[in-house]
């Protein structure tokens, strides 16, 4: 079992263990933040662990992994996506522009996307990805993801704390959370479409 496997290996490695742990945990989503952080709370009830050790052990491996994916996004370019599309997009039923617009909106917004998003369960590690492909500026990048990873480790890390060996009980409260954020999420999206499809109307 996974969460197992996760905290036997915080538990023996300490802040090493927390460090690793989050950096996998931005390169492979499977292993969640919502386990690692509240039990990284809980071992400083019966350890030598602090409080603020596993934060800063916990936000320097989110980051190396957001500056991982952040160099994978890099990679794939919206020129290499422009090629892409050039010979697939008939299928995926997109075109150039909806590239071009999609850019243009992240060099937009971007900076203020990374910052909310790294406090989304899961998307908090994807985001990372179309940072690097917006060719967004580096140390922006860096500085938003750093503000949203310390909030968040902070609250997961210190309710793991105060639970302590009842840190469990915060999965189900993420797992809410989670649902609540996608559902708003979805209805902002759905609303969004809405806007456009009625100023489209209006300039015909």
């Amino acid at each position: 079992m996974i969460e197992n496997w996760v905290t036997d290996i915080m538990e023996q490695l300490g802040y090493l263990g927390v460090y690793l742990m989050m950096v996998l945990e931005n390169v492979f989503p499977p292993i969640p933040s919502e386990i690692v952080l509240p039990f990284g709370g809980f071992l400083t009830t019966y350890t030598d662990l602090t409080v603020l050790g596993v934060v800063v052990a916990a936000t320097a491996g989110s980051v190396i992994g957001a500056m991982i994916l952040y160099s994978i996004g890099m990679l794939l370019d919206v020129e290499r996506l422009e090629k892409i599309l050039d010979r697939w997009g008939h299928i995926l039923r997109l075109k150039k522009e909806d590239i071009r617009k999609a850019d243009a909106w992240f060099d937009k917004y971007g900076y203020w996307t990374v910052l909310f998003c790294r406090m989304v369960p899961i998307v908090r590690s994807l985001i990372s990805i179309p940072a690097g492909m917006a060719q967004m500026n580096f140390w922006l990048f860096l500085f938003f993801t750093t503000i949203g990873t310390i909030m968040w480790n902070i609250i997961l890390i210190s309710l793991g704390a105060v639970l302590g060996s009842n840190w469990q009980n915060i999965i189900g409260f993420m797992n809410v959370y989670k649902d609540f954020v996608y559902a708003a999420l979805i209805i902002g999206t759905i609303l969004l479409i809405i806007w456009l499809i009625q100023k489209k109307r209006k300039r015909k």
